[in-house]
C-alpha cells in the first residue's frame, strides 16, 4: 500500500481527494499548510505528495524547494493557477508535475497512479549497458542502476525521479538524439501533446546540476530544430 500525502488549507479539497484515494486501496495523510506536510514527512515514508501552492505558513512552493533538498518522492502540485508561467515555475522549482483547479478526480487518480508507477520502476525498459552492468557512463557523468545515483566527476548529484528516467533514456542510448515527443512518451508513458515546455523545463534543470556551463554543455546537447542527445565521451 502506497502513502500518499495530501497538502491543502482547503479541508474540504482534502477530504475530497481522500475519499476517491482510499477508494484506490491508497493510504492517505493530511495536512493543512507546508510546515505540517515537512513533519509528516520527517515521520512516516510517503511515496507520493498532492500539494496545493497558495497556503498559510508555508506555501507550496517553498515547501517543495524545501522537500528537494532532501528527497525525490514524486511532487504533484494542485493550483487554481493555470497559466504556463504558473506551470513552468511549479516544473522549475521541483514538481514532477502540474494540475489546476477544478480538477477531475478521476484525471488526478490517473496523475497519482502515472507518477507513482515512474517513481517505483525507474528504469524498467531496457538499459544498454556500458562496462558494468549496474553503470551508464558518459566521461564524467555516470548513472548507477541499482542505486539510482547520478554522480559527476565522482559528487553524487541529487535528481529527481523524472530526472532520472530522461538520464537514463539519453545516457542508455548515447549519441542518438531524441526529439521532444520521444522523450516525453518514453519518460511520461503518455502521449505527447504540446509538451515543448514540460521537456524544456526539466532538460534545463538536468543541465544546472550536471554541467559546469550549462550554456555552453559538455554532455547533454541540443540538436537544433531535432532534439537532445547526450554525447559520447
Amino acid at each position: 500500500m502506497y502513502n500518499i500525502l495530501v497538502v491543502d488549507d482547503d479541508r474540504e479539497i482534502v477530504e475530497s481527494i481522500e475519499i476517491y484515494l482510499r477508494n484506490e486501496g491508497f493510504n492517505i495523510y493530511k495536512a493543512y499548510d507546508g510546515l505540517q506536510a515537512l513533519e509528516l514527512l520527517i515521520e512516516n515514508d510517503i511515496h507520493l505528495i498532492l500539494m496545493d501552492i497558495m497556503m498559510p505558513k508555508l506555501d507550496g512552493i517553498k515547501a517543495t524547494i524545501k522537500i528537494r533538498e532532501e528527497k525525490n518522492i514524486p511532487i504533484i502540485l494542485v493550483s487554481a493557477k493555470s497559466e504556463d508561467t504558473d506551470k513552468i515555475m511549479g516544473l522549475n522549482i521541483g514538481a514532477d508535475d502540474y494540475i489546476t483547479k477544478p480538477f477531475n478526480l478521476l484525471e488526478l487518480i490517473a496523475r497519482v497512479k502515472s507518477n507513482l508507477r515512474r517513481y517505483v520502476s525507474l528504469g524498467n525498459y531496457k538499459i544498454e549497458t556500458i562496462n558494468n552492468k549496474d553503470i551508464l557512463k558518459s566521461g564524467g557523468l555516470e548513472l548507477n542502476i541499482s542505486t539510482k545515483e547520478a554522480k559527476v566527476d565522482g559528487e553524487v548529484v541529487k535528481v529527481t525521479p523524472i530526472e532520472y528516467k530522461i538520464l537514463n533514456l539519453l545516457l542508455s542510448n548515447k549519441g542518438r538524439v531524441f526529439s521532444i515527443d520521444e522523450i516525453y512518451e518514453r519518460v511520461w508513458n503518455e502521449e505527447s501533446f504540446n509538451v515543448d515546455n514540460t521537456v524544456a523545463v526539466h532538460i534545463r534543470r538536468i543541465r544546472e546540476k550536471i554541467e559546469i556551463n550549462p550554456k555552453e554543455p559538455r554532455y547533454l546537447k541540443v540538436v537544433w530544430g531535432v532534439g537532445y542527445k547526450i554525447e559520447k565521451i
